[in-house]
Order: structure tokens, then C-alpha cells, then sequence
């Protein structure tokens, strides 16, 4: 089976559950339309939060976001696609979505972006920022405005920029000196405990 069937058999796989199971419908309409403004307001209340080690976090998220919008732009120029129902019959299209190139899914690299990232400054309770980006990216297969493979690429690009991101930007000094006595100790503590778990082949 070619790329391009399977990426159309596991669409139509996850966006078929909306005709089965329409009490979902308003739950992953909200995660797709909506959950975009309860990030804006995470963001906001980390930047202005006391903690500079927040501040830092969102810096990162910003800089992850502006790369991974970048490698969006270089990938969708070596591949393009309509939202699928713009381009496949019988689509349980939940929300209205202007027809222009889908992939990647712009909606999946904000959230991955900022919730990678989220998490790998707060891992433990922060998986739920992840696990929130992973709702977000089927929902938007489930209302039908884009494809597994929109929604997959971008998540990679965000990860990959995300995680590049955290570890240069936590050794630069400018960093160090801004995150000051109360939040450096804990930061650089966690880095060195990666560090040896890897020399000890963990």
C-alpha cells in the first residue's frame, strides 16, 4: 500500500469515529477550535509568573516555534495537500477551514512547540502538556481538516526543534546568569543527573 493510501486509510479510520460516536463530536470540536486559547492563557501566565525559570521556558517555546514554523515552510514546498475534504468524499467535516496547502498541520506545531517544551522543563505532571498536543492532533484528523501525515510531520519538527532548543539554550551563560541563585541550582542539578544517567548507559 502506498504512503499516500495509508495515509488516507488511517484518516478515514480516526475521522469515521465522528459518525459513530457523535456525543464525541462537541468534545473534539472544542480540543480542535478552541483549546487554542487556553495555551495563550498558559503562556501568558507563565511569562508574567515570579519565576524566571517560567520566563526562560517561554523563550524557548517562542524560539521552538519560530524554527518549526520555518521547517514547516521548507517541507511544504517538497510536499503539498489540500485538506482532506477539500479532496476526499463522504469527510465528517466538524468545523468551517479555508482550502490551501495542509501539511504540515500549523495547529499541531503551535501546541507541540509549546508543550514539548513545557514538558521537558517540568516533566512529572507536565506529560499532560504532551498529552494535550496529542489530543489536539487528532482532533484535528476527527473534525477533518487534516490528514495523520499534517498532523505527524509537525509534531517531529516540533519535537526535534524543541528539544534542540532546550539544551543549547540552558548552557548559555546568558541563560545561567538570568535564571540567577533561586532557579539555576535546580535547572543545571536535573542537566547533570541526565548526563551521568547517559554515561551510565540509562
Amino acid at each position: 500500500m502506498a504512503l499516500s493510501e495509508m495515509n488516507s486509510t488511517l484518516f478515514r479510520m480516526i475521522n469515521n469515529l465522528g459518525k459513530q460516536y457523535t456525543d464525541l463530536n462537541p468534545f473534539f470540536v472544542f480540543i480542535a477550535e478552541y483549546m487554542i486559547f487556553f495555551l495563550v492563557l498558559a503562556v501568558l501566565l507563565f511569562l508574567f509568573s515570579r519565576r524566571n525559570k517560567n520566563r526562560i521556558m517561554v523563550i524557548c517555546a517562542f524560539i521552538t516555534l519560530v524554527i518549526s514554523d520555518l521547517f514547516a515552510k521548507i517541507a511544504g514546498q517538497f510536499h503539498s495537500n489540500n485538506q482532506p475534504f477539500a479532496e476526499l468524499p463522504n469527510v465528517n467535516r466538524l468545523v468551517e477551514k479555508a482550502v490551501n496547502n495542509s501539511f504540515p498541520s500549523d495547529h499541531t506545531i503551535i501546541f507541540f512547540s509549546f508543550c514539548i517544551t513545557f514538558w521537558l522543563f517540568k516533566r512529572g505532571w507536565g506529560i499532560l502538556w504532551v498529552i494535550l498536543a496529542v489530543l489536539v492532533g487528532i482532533s484535528r484528523i476527527w473534525v477533518g481538516v487534516h490528514y495523520p501525515a499534517d498532523v505527524l510531520v509537525g509534531a517531529i519538527i516540533s519535537i526535534v526543534s524543541a528539544t534542540i532548543v532546550y539544551k543549547i539554550v540552558l548552557k548559555l551563560s546568558l541563560t545561567k546568569k538570568f535564571l540567577g541563585n533561586q532557579d539555576e541550582p535546580s535547572i543545571l542539578s536535573a542537566l547533570s543527573e541526565q548526563k551521568k544517567g547517559k554515561s551510565k548507559g540509562f
